[in-house]
């Protein structure tokens, strides 16, 4: 059965020679919620760029059993939906329902699918009714919910989140944790946040300089005292000074 992704000894460095993955080799089942977890500057947001095509370097890597190249790259980015770090980066028209509807709006869909699908997304992401805001009169947990909202109007199958629960306050973080939650498709999320990690993955991937150092069940990798203080991470519920 086609994996949702497939990448097989990739390595990417940056244009000043420097390292960012060396031998990357992952495999993604559909309907799999991953956490991507290591330290600051381990290669996790550049591994999600890889997926989403933004990224080349030598190696293989399939989307849904389709090769990441030039001529895939449309049907691609139509299965694959990012979310970026900072959230202010898909928030960029006048109207919350423009933003949503923007990414629909370029697939060619009818009026009243794209209103059908903006609909939707804002309901599901807990903003609905929204759609004539301001983006930049939302507060921080909303600006995350509705980046999200732009992914999951064009319907994909992988959804990627570059360190979605960054700048929110507790209650923002528990909400966005029951948004990731409910949704069906296949999660890909690169955090440095154990806890949050810990309340949402099925299998953690722990990358460090680079490289994939260990990968299974979330819950056995992240209790690996040893293993985590390692790569300069906390286990959930344990904080170092």
């Amino acid at each position: 059965m086609t994996k949702a992704i497939e990448i097989e000894n990739f390595s990417y460095a940056y244009p000043d020679g420097t390292i960012a993955l060396s031998d990357v080799n992952l495999g993604v089942e559909h309907g799999e919620k991953i956490a991507l977890i290591g330290p600051n500057g381990a290669g996790k947001s550049t591994l999600l760029l890889v997926m989403a095509g933004f990224v080349r370097g030598t190696g293989k890597v399939k989307i849904d059993g389709l090769e990441v190249n030039r001529a895939n790259l449309r049907s691609i980015r139509a299965c694959l939906g990012a979310c970026l770090e900072n959230p202010e980066d898909q928030l960029f028209m006048p109207t919350l329902f423009d933003d949503v509807a923007f990414g629909p709006l370029n697939m060619g869909l009818s009026h009243e699918e794209i209103s059908k699908r903006v609909a939707d997304a804002l309901q599901t992401v807990g903003l609905p009714g929204m759609g004539d805001k301001a983006p930049h009169h939302l507060s921080a947990g909303q600006k995350r919910a509705a980046a999200i909202a732009t992914v999951l109007s064009m319907d994909p199958k992988i959804i990627t989140l570059d360190e979605p629960d960054g700048s929110l306050d507790p209650r923002n973080r528990n909400n966005l944790v029951r948004l990731l939650k409910r949704l069906s498709q296949t999660l890909v999320i690169a955090t440095c946040n154990m806890n949050f990690a810990a309340a949402l993955a099925d299998r953690a991937v722990l990358v460090n300089k680079g490289r994939v150092v260990a990968e299974g069940d979330a819950g056995k990798i992240m209790r690996d005292l040893q293993l985590m203080v390692e790569h300069g991470l906390e286990v959930p519920g344990i904080h170092f000074s």
